[in-house]
């Protein structure tokens, strides 16, 4: 791997710092790791002791995500050179495969390691993947189906699988999936705004607005929150159904929602009213969610 310098840092040890605090944020930002971490493991992998292993295996995903198979070739014969045979590096090789679209290969690898490790949770996630990517969308539902029963606090699992539904246009099951997370996690934000959207799409605008309401209540930036406040509640004091009362009161909802969305835009102060009106229409037609057309 060849060796590059980095005028943001001074020293190696700021290197290290700084591919550490992407591990703790679960950040990816790859094509900054793969600068880093290969001038790091060139230059400085003696210094690091045993942290190097983890190092590589950083550098190994952070390449797959920019395509850089040669970078990850690399990686993969230090680690398997270090840890011979042990399922956490056939499972990088794996991981390889699938970047090559060798996917039968990948495939291999992965039912060996579940004959060791049956409940290797990471490992049938990547089942599901080269599913996807197949565009065998059914099967990597049963799939996450049978995942998600074994490990049902997997709340990445949960959310996955209500993608998967929504790509489908099953949206009453997307909803049972968002569902069980907000139980789990009834304080997460994004969980109630991801409920209210789909909510939304199916048309039932009453229960869209109260979790839009609830998204917003936990989160007061949560702009998306905002938006599907002032549109659900729009809708409702706009429909033909009930009483004048009850439209008064969305009037009053939607009018409070466009307070809080212009009062965020000011505190941006985003003057530039082209774009301002971009963002905003962007913003209202991503509301619905709508199936994958990839």
């Amino acid at each position: 791997m060849a060796s590059s310098a980095n005028s943001n840092f001074s020293t190696w040890e700021e290197v290290r710092d700084q591919l550490r605090k992407f591990r703790e944020d679960n950040v990816r930002c790859s094509e900054e790791v793969v600068e880093i971490a290969d001038s790091l493991l060139a230059d400085h992998a003696n210094k690091l002791g045993d942290e190097a292993w983890i190092v590589y295996e950083q550098l190994f995903i952070a390449s797959l995500d920019i395509g850089k198979i040669d970078v990850a070739s690399a990686c993969i014969r230090e680690l398997n050179i270090q840890f011979p045979n042990s399922i956490r590096v056939r499972k990088l090789m794996g991981m390889r495969y699938e970047a090559l679209q060798k996917y039968d290969e990948a495939l291999n690898i992965y039912e060996d390691i579940l004959e060791e490790d049956e409940s290797n949770s990471v490992v049938r996630k990547r089942y599901v993947a080269i599913h996807k990517a197949r565009r065998n969308i059914p099967a990597a539902i049963k799939l996450l189906n049978d995942h998600v029963k074994k490990f049902s606090a997997d709340h990445e699992a949960w959310m996955e699988l209500a993608d998967l539904y929504i790509s489908e246009q099953e949206y009453s099951k997307a909803a049972y999936c968002v569902e069980e997370l907000i139980l789990s996690n009834p304080h997460n934000h994004l969980y109630h705004q991801r409920y209210a959207e789909i909510k939304y799409t199916q048309g039932e605008m009453p229960m869209a607005c109260k979790y839009f309401s609830q998204a917003a209540k936990l989160n007061g930036d949560n702009m998306r929150a905002l938006y599907g406040i002032f549109m659900s509640a729009s809708n409702l004091a706009g429909s033909p159904k009930g009483n004048a009362k009850t439209k008064k009161d969305n009037m009053k909802y939607a009018a409070w929602a466009a307070r809080q969305i212009s009062e965020k835009y000011k505190s941006v102060e985003m003057r530039d009213h082209d774009a301002q009106v971009e963002a905003i229409e962007e913003m209202l037609d991503s509301l619905q969610v709508v199936p994958s057309t990839n």
